[in-house]
């Protein structure tokens, strides 16, 4: 397409991908237009009038959600590249500096989400009043580019070539329990025998049993299947559980870094390390990065620089 030619019906491409990276946002034909101003039956015919301009359909629709085709997804992920780049060529022509301003989608992972992310971005929306945040916690890491998140507060190793990352916190995962089960049950001294105790793990759909991954320092690497009593996708629940003496758990150093500091939690296989589980800022990889996403990148980072490293030798290096 060549949008210099002379104007007819493409011309209104901008406005069209506008109103789609809008919608995918929204989440819903009612919430897009809800946002615009137009009714439902509206926004509906002007989703059908892009389809059929373009050839193809773009989203799959049901009564209670959508969902983006292949196209669908190319044309959101290139099309809000587009938009953000006409926007940083309107605001250096204007000769303004870009203010952070819109709608920004966040996700992250409960524990962490919950605890560290939600009160800080209560902070952030008090310094920039004119971003409108919706923060989406979720036990699964949900994906920045598939599902159209501005930033993702992601644990672990980043998979995807399309992504861009700045690093948050240090962290490291490891095994605990209360000394009460370990008087109870005794202390595993090695990876195996961990298949004879009651580990709390963190389920994903109907799986029967937790699987851990163990390195020794000399490079021996372990993979241990666990079970027990006790089991849930929420680490919160896990932790309890592991407080109240009812097993071996696996958590972030980060949810477990007081009561290791207390006692009220012992380290087990202290010299043993797990996957590798630094706290990162993820964002889809773009030439030109919003000033709203990048105002809360820094934010984040500056707002957690102080907490990088933790306060009791007890728990060693990050």
């Amino acid at each position: 397409m060549n949008i210099f030619s002379a104007p007819d019906s493409r011309m209104g491409g901008f406005s069209d991908l506008s109103f789609f990276v809008m919608l995918v946002r929204r989440g819903s034909l009612a919430g897009a237009a809800q946002e615009l101003g137009l009714t439902p039956s509206a926004a509906s015919k002007r989703l059908a009038a892009l389809e059929q301009r373009l050839g193809v359909r773009l989203l799959h629709r049901t009564t209670r959600r959508i969902s983006l085709t292949p196209e669908g997804e190319t044309y959101l992920v290139e099309g809000t590249r587009v938009l953000e780049d006409l926007a940083a060529l309107e605001e250096s022509v204007a000769g303004r500096g870009a203010k952070p301003q819109g709608l920004l989608r966040v996700s992250a992972t409960l524990g962490f989400g919950r605890a560290h992310v939600a009160p800080l971005l209560g902070s952030f929306s008090a310094q920039f009043p004119e971003v409108e945040v919706q923060l989406h916690l979720s036990d699964r890491p949900a994906h920045p580019v598939d599902e159209a998140f501005d930033v993702q507060v992601r644990i672990g190793a980043l998979p995807d070539a399309r992504l861009t990352a700045r690093k948050l916190a240090l962290n490291r995962r490891l095994l605990c329990a209360s000394p009460a089960y370990l008087a109870r049950s005794g202390t595993p001294r090695t990876p195996r025998e961990l298949a004879s105790h009651a580990c709390l793990f963190l389920r994903e759909g109907d799986e029967a049993f937790g699987t851990w991954h163990l390195s020794s320092p000399a490079g021996q690497q372990e993979t241990v299947k666990v079970r027990g009593p006790l089991s849930t996708n929420d680490g919160a629940c896990a932790l309890a559980w592991a407080l109240d003496g009812r097993g071996i758990v696996l958590r972030s150093q980060w949810d477990a870094a007081e009561p290791l500091r207390q006692g009220l939690l012992v380290p087990v296989l202290p010299g043993w390390s797990l996957p590798e589980a630094d706290i990162w800022l993820v964002f889809p990889t773009r030439h030109h990065l919003s000033a709203k996403t990048r105002a809360l990148v820094d934010f984040l980072v500056e707002a957690m620089s102080g907490r990088r490293q933790p306060a009791d030798p007890l728990l060693g290096p990050w």
